[in-house]
């Protein structure tokens, strides 16, 4: 009789960073919501907080911390392991890099003929506006690669038939995050006081005066109406790191503020849908909190007044009646979302069709459960070789400890996640001292430097 910790068919998630935890989660749950989810957090930069993981809200049955070689060495023996066989799924949930050098290492530690593997996921985390071939090249091999929208995945097709590569394996989808209860406007003078929440990026804008303008103006927003609560929604606190770098903290900034920020302004954190349940109007740039906003119905503006450019992200959102700035937002204009440009990008407002939303994971579950129950699946096979891309991919896997050919380097032992005792509290103090003076240099030393050199 299997052991109860082992009768519900089993996923794995590794993820980078907390946002690509919240997304490889959910999707998890959303391609096999019975089964046990195995959760690993690739050590590295980006290394979610206690804190910042119970922000997120995307819970797993288990949960570690790993390193890249501990992680291969792990899936190389459940393959091997009949017990093994049980995990169905694994999603990659990282940086393009990450990805790339786990399916070269997975090829190589799956490399023998009789192998039984799980089905590999991989995707985005959320709106795609940068690096559309790099990342998508470095993420080709996986069996299915999400789209999150019809719009993403006709992007994502055309991408990998240009490079001559296959584009069987993209499969569209949606965002695994979109819920929430449909918005209910204000009843009048009466009613609630209307809430404006600017969702701030850690690295859009990533100039101090990009910066510094955006908060000035929610806070001007806030004086000009005493009778608005104006949040300004942070994703992380002093010391931590996400997805992207945050060289500018917004708390740092709002210390500056000449006067202080009013009684009806204050910086926010906590989970994103928590904060949508009391948000009159969302102000952002390019974040995702966007779509978030839109599929509940809220009022969405996107900010125009640094420019509409692809380094903003903001360009993602032309045609979809949500490009507003500042001035316009004081004035009391409030967007209206295009319909057809919200079904494109795969955003269904939750006051629509019964079960829309939730048929948008049809295509994708049924692609991986029938990948799951082939008695084999093929070798993992990127489109990047050190054949097709010398001058590229051996450096990518020498940063997660391959060679050109997805071996573990020498010197890099799986042994140190089983560590114990003093030896793993000395690993984490290193780790954590050493996490410290990367930001010192990112948020204090770089920025200097830069200044230093406009002099």
């Amino acid at each position: 009789m299997p052991s109860p910790i082992h009768s519900a068919p089993r996923v794995a998630v590794l993820a980078d960073s907390d946002t690509r935890w919240k997304w490889g989660a959910l999707t998890a749950r959303r391609l096999r919501p019975d089964a046990r989810i195995d959760g690993y957090l690739l050590r590295g930069r980006a290394t979610p907080t206690v804190r910042q993981l119970g922000e997120v809200g995307a819970r797993a049955d288990s949960l570690r911390e790993i390193g890249a070689a501990g992680f291969l060495a792990l899936m190389e023996r459940g393959a091997r392991d009949p017990d093994g066989a049980d995990c169905q799924v694994l999603v990659l949930s990282c940086v393009g890099g990450a990805v790339q050098a786990m399916l070269h290492g997975l090829a190589h530690a799956w490399r023998a003929p009789d192998t039984r593997r799980p089905v590999v996921v991989t995707g985005y985390v959320g709106v795609v506006y940068e690096k559309l071939a790099d990342g998508l090249l470095l993420r080709h091999g996986a069996d299915v690669v999400l789209a999150n929208s019809r719009h993403d995945a006709e992007r994502f097709r055309a991408v990998y038939r240009g490079a001559g590569a296959p584009d069987g394996s993209v499969v569209e989808c949606a965002l695994p995050f979109l819920g929430g209860a449909p918005y209910r406007a204000p009843d009048g003078p009466a009613g609630k006081p209307c809430t404006v929440v600017f969702a701030a990026q850690p690295s859009v804008p990533d100039s101090r005066e990009g910066r510094t303008y955006l908060l000035r103006r929610a806070v001007e927003h806030a004086r000009r109406n005493p009778g608005r609560e104006v949040l300004v929604k942070l994703r992380s606190r002093p010391g931590e790191h996400t997805t992207h770098i945050e060289e500018l903290p917004y708390q740092k900034l709002a210390a500056r503020i000449p006067g202080g920020l009013p009684a009806n302004c204050r910086l926010v954190y906590g989970n994103m849908g928590e904060v949508l349940d009391r948000t009159d109007l969302l102000v952002t740039v390019s974040s995702t909190a966007a779509l978030e906003s839109l599929h509940r119905g809220i009022p969405t503006a996107v900010l125009t007044d640094l420019g509409i450019r692809e380094a903003l992200g903001n360009h993602h959102f032309l045609g979809s009646g949500c490009l507003a700035s500042w001035d316009q937002l004081d004035a009391g204009h409030r967007p209206e979302p295009d319909p057809a440009w919200l079904a494109r990008q795969g955003v269904a407002p939750a006051a629509g069709a019964p079960g829309e939303y939730e048929r948008a994971f049809d295509a994708a579950r049924d692609r991986v459960a029938a990948l799951a129950a082939a008695d084999r699946l093929p070798p993992l096979t990127p489109y990047y070789t050190p054949r097709t891309a010398p001058g590229y991919l051996p450096g990518i896997l020498a940063r997660y400890g391959l060679d050109p050919h997805g071996a573990p380097l020498a010197g890099y032992a799986a042994a140190d996640d089983e560590a114990a005792g003093l030896r793993k509290f000395a690993r984490d103090t290193v780790r954590e001292a050493a996490r410290g003076a990367y930001r010192h240099g990112v948020q204090r030393i770089a920025p200097a430097v830069r200044r230093w050199g406009q002099l």
